[in-house]
């Protein structure tokens, strides 16, 4: 990554204005208030850089790109934001694949101002994919309806599909704030490395 490469990527602006499904979704997303200690823990770094891997049909992409965003926003010129699709940049594609496996979106990687990786972030927190989980569980205990919760949601009858998939996107709205913390939250665990105003900088290579 370079100053170059990073500057052909869209703003989240255009990004948002070039999408043709989820708009409406992602706008909602913007509402999110940040806290504001992490407005200050990330102007006590030196500028950062995050290049956002994303794609519009995405929930997760959807869920955490605005936060970013309004992140990037409240922090200022020291936190920079551009947005790539997976067909723009194959070679981070494979780069940061989730578990060695899979091309999973969004993909949230951080640069310090010498274009030195600080750290990265793919599809979601973990403690929101824990939390996740435990709900699904949750959710087909209290509705043996829905049959065991390791089964594919496409093998239930389209009212009881409908039933589930209205379940979880409630406890998912529920859970916004919490989630977009959580979010916050692992940025600042992986750009923990990130050097801050004031720190010394070896010279880059």
């Amino acid at each position: 990554m370079d100053a170059a490469r990073f500057e052909a990527g869209m703003t989240y602006e255009a990004f948002k204005a070039g999408m043709q499904q989820n708009r409406e979704r992602l706008e909602a997303g913007e509402a999110v208030e940040i806290d504001a200690r992490d407005v200050a823990y990330f102007r006590s770094l030196r500028p950062l850089h995050c290049l956002a891997i994303v794609e519009e049909w995405c929930a997760d992409v959807v869920a955490n790109l605005p936060v970013v965003a309004t992140l990037a926003r409240e922090v200022g010129p020291s936190f920079e934001l551009r947005c790539f699709t997976k067909a723009q940049v194959p070679d981070l594609v494979a780069a940061y694949l989730n578990r060695g496996r899979f091309e999973s979106v969004p993909v949230f990687a951080f640069f310090d101002a010498d274009w030195r990786e600080v750290g990265a972030i793919i599809e979601r927190p973990v403690a929101v994919t824990e939390h996740r989980e435990e709900q699904l569980q949750r959710i087909h205990a209290e509705h043996p309806e829905f049959g065991p919760p390791d089964a594919a949601p496409s093998e239930l009858d389209e009212d009881a599909r409908a039933a589930l998939m209205a379940e979880i996107q409630a406890q998912r709205a529920a859970d916004v704030p919490w989630a977009a913390r959580q979010l916050i939250l692992a940025i600042r665990d992986s750009v923990a490395r990130a050097p801050q105003v004031g720190d010394r900088v070896a010279a880059a290579r």
